[in-house]
C-alpha cells in the first residue's frame, strides 16, 4: 500500500513539473538589429550588426561606434556589452554600435604592396581604398539616414588597426574618435608609418581623440611601431587632438582588445558615483 502511495505521489509530481514546463514562455533576446547593406562600391552585400541601447528612442541623437571585425563571432557582442557597461557605470552616454561583419579582412584592411612575400601570403590584398570609400560614401551616410547621430568612433585592432591608422592619417575628418589597438604597421615595410609626418602636416587641427595601445607580450616590431605612431602623433602639433598611448603589461595580440578598449574608454568617460 505504501509503495502504491509513493508511486501515485511520484506521478503527480511529474505531472506538476510537466505542467510548469508547459506554461513557460520563450522569446528571443534582442539587443539590436541585423541589416544587409548592398554596396555598389564593393559590389557585394555587407552585413551590419547594430547594437541599440536600452530604451532606444528614434527621436534622440546618439554617438555611433563603427566596429571593424564586427561579426557576431568576432568582436560585436563583447564590445556591445562593454559599451552598455560604460553607460551604466561610467559617464558614457548611450551609444549605438555598428559592427561591420567581415568577408575578407585581408583584402579590405590592407593597402597595395609590391612586396612579393606579402602578395604571396595575402593573395587578395590591397583594397583598403575601396573599403574606405565604402565607409565614407555608403555606410556612414546610410547609418546617418537611419539614426540620429552625434560623435563618430572607429574601433580597429591588428589589420583593423592598420586601416584605422590609414583613415586617421589620410581622411581624419571621417571620425571624431579613433581607437587603434595593436596596429599592423609592419605592413609594406612600415610604409604608412614612414609617410605619417607628411600626411599629418596636411590634416586640419579639428577636435579629435586618438587612443593607441599595444600588448607588452606582442612581437617586438608591433610594440616598436605602436610607440612610433604615438610619437609621430604627438609631434604633429595638433593642439585640438588628444592623443593617449598605453602598453598593456600582461596582454598579447590575442588578449588585448577588450581590456585595451576598457582602458581607452576610461580616458574619455571617468567613473561616476551612482546615486
Amino acid at each position: 500500500m505504501i509503495k502504491k502511495i509513493f508511486i501515485v505521489c511520484g506521478i503527480l509530481l511529474t505531472f506538476k513539473f510537466v505542467s510548469i514546463a508547459q506554461t513557460t514562455t520563450v522569446k528571443p533576446l534582442t539587443i539590436g538589429e541585423i541589416r544587409t547593406l548592398k554596396s555598389n562600391v564593393l559590389k557585394e552585400d555587407r552585413t551590419l550588426n547594430i547594437y541599440l541601447p536600452n530604451g532606444y528612442d528614434k527621436t534622440k541623437a546618439y554617438p555611433v561606434i563603427y566596429l571593424l571585425d564586427g561579426s557576431i563571432n568576432e568582436d560585436f557582442i563583447h564590445v556591445s556589452g562593454l559599451v552598455q557597461f560604460f553607460n551604466q557605470m561610467y559617464a558614457m552616454p548611450q551609444t549605438i554600435v555598428v559592427g561591420i561583419a567581415n568577408i575578407d579582412r585581408k583584402r579590405d584592411f590592407t593597402f597595395h604592396t609590391d612586396l612579393k612575400d606579402l602578395q604571396k601570403d595575402y593573395p587578395t590584398t590591397g583594397h583598403s581604398d575601396r573599403f574606405i570609400n565604402f565607409l565614407e560614401k555608403e555606410l556612414k551616410p546610410y547609418v546617418e539616414s537611419q539614426f540620429k547621430t552625434t560623435d563618430k568612433y572607429l574601433f580597429g585592432q591588428s589589420l583593423g588597426g592598420l586601416l584605422a591608422t590609414e583613415i586617421l592619417l589620410k581622411k581624419p575628418e571621417m571620425f571624431d574618435n579613433y581607437f587603434i589597438i595593436s596596429p599592423s604597421l609592419w605592413w609594406d615595410d612600415e610604409s604608412l608609418l614612414k609617410q605619417a609626418p607628411q600626411l599629418l602636416a596636411k590634416s586640419a587641427d579639428a577636435k579629435k581623440f586618438v587612443y593607441v595601445s599595444v600588448g607588452k607580450e606582442e612581437h617586438p616590431v608591433m610594440v616598436k611601431d605602436a610607440a612610433s605612431l604615438y610619437d609621430v602623433l604627438k609631434q604633429a602639433g595638433k593642439k585640438n587632438w588628444t592623443v593617449e598611448y598605453k602598453v598593456m603589461e600582461t596582454d598579447n595580440h590575442a588578449t588585448i582588445l577588450h581590456r585595451s578598449l576598457y582602458d581607452g574608454l576610461v580616458k574619455l568617460f571617468p567613473y561616476k558615483e551612482q546615486k
